[in-house]
C-alpha cells in the first residue's frame, strides 16, 4: 500500500446556467463529461460494495485505512454527482431515467456475478477510471483552459481522488485472493465484461444527452482535443 487515500468532505457549487454548456469544447463535449457523471452514483455504489465485502478479511493495518478513505471518498462523490445529475434533470435532461436503468442493471450484474467478480469487476473499472482521471490531470486541453471553472474544479478534485485510491480495490484482491490460475482468469473475465458494459453505455448516455438538447442539433464538436 503505497499511498493511504485522505476522505476530503468538498462540497461544490456547481453553476447550474451552464450545465448544458460548461466546456470550451461545446455542447458534445459538456455532455460526454455529462454522461459520465450519470454513472457514479450506482457505479460508485457498486465499488464501495464490492471492496466492503472483503473488508473484514483484510488484515493489513495501512490497507485497512486504505479501505476506509476508499469507501469515504466514493460515498463523497456519489453526493455530488447525484447533485449535478439532479441539475441535469431540471435542464431538460435524462439524468435521472438513465440513473435509475443503470441501478437496476448494476444490482443484476451484482447478483449474477458474485462478491468475487464484482471485486474483479470494480479493479477492471477503477483502471478505466485512472485512464480517464490521468487525462484530466495531465493534459490541461481535457478541460479546456476557458471551461466554467465550478466543472473544473468539480472534475479535478475526482480525478485527483481517482488516481489516489486507483489500486485500493486491486491490493485488496491480491490480499484475500490465492494467487492461482483460477483467480487469474477470473481477473481478466471481469475486464472482458467490464468493458463489453462500461463502453457501450458511455456511448448510449452520450447519445442520449446530445439527442436530449435542441443546441446540439445539426453542430459538430469543436475547439476540444
Amino acid at each position: 500500500m503505497k499511498v493511504v487515500p485522505v476522505r476530503r468532505d468538498v462540497k461544490l457549487n456547481l453553476n447550474e446556467s451552464r450545465i448544458k454548456d460548461w466546456h470550451e469544447g461545446g455542447a458534445h463535449v459538456t455532455h460526454f463529461f455529462n454522461a459520465l457523471s450519470v454513472f457514479f452514483p450506482a457505479g460508485e455504489r457498486m465499488f464501495m460494495d464490492g471492496v466492503r465485502n472483503y473488508k473484514d478479511q483484510v488484515k493489513n493495518p495501512e490497507l485497512k485505512k486504505a479501505v476506509t478513505a476508499f469507501i469515504g471518498q466514493e460515498a463523497l462523490h456519489s453526493r455530488e454527482h447525484e447533485e449535478y445529475n439532479e441539475m441535469m434533470d431540471r435542464a431538460g435532461l435524462p439524468a435521472t431515467k438513465l440513473d435509475k436503468g443503470l441501478w437496476k442493471l448494476l444490482a443484476l450484474v451484482q447478483k449474477g456475478l458474485g462478491k468475487k467478480l464484482t471485486l474483479a469487476g470494480t479493479i477492471a473499472l477503477e483502471h478505466y477510471t485512472a485512464i480517464l482521471a490521468n487525462a484530466v490531470l495531465s493534459d490541461k486541453r481535457v478541460l479546456g483552459d476557458n471551461s466554467d471553472i465550478s466543472y473544473k474544479q468539480m472534475w479535478m478534485w475526482h480525478s485527483y481522488e481517482e488516481t489516489e485510491h486507483k489500486a485500493v480495490a486491486y491490493d485488496v484482491w491480491n490480499e484475500v485472493m490465492p494467487d492461482n490460475m483460477q483467480n487469474r482468469f477470473v481477473r481478466r473475465l471481469a475486464m472482458v465484461i467490464a468493458t463489453a458494459i462500461f463502453w457501450p453505455l458511455v456511448m448510449y448516455f452520450h447519445l442520449r444527452m446530445v439527442l436530449a438538447d435542441p443546441n446540439t442539433k445539426g453542430k459538430h464538436i469543436t475547439g476540444f482535443m
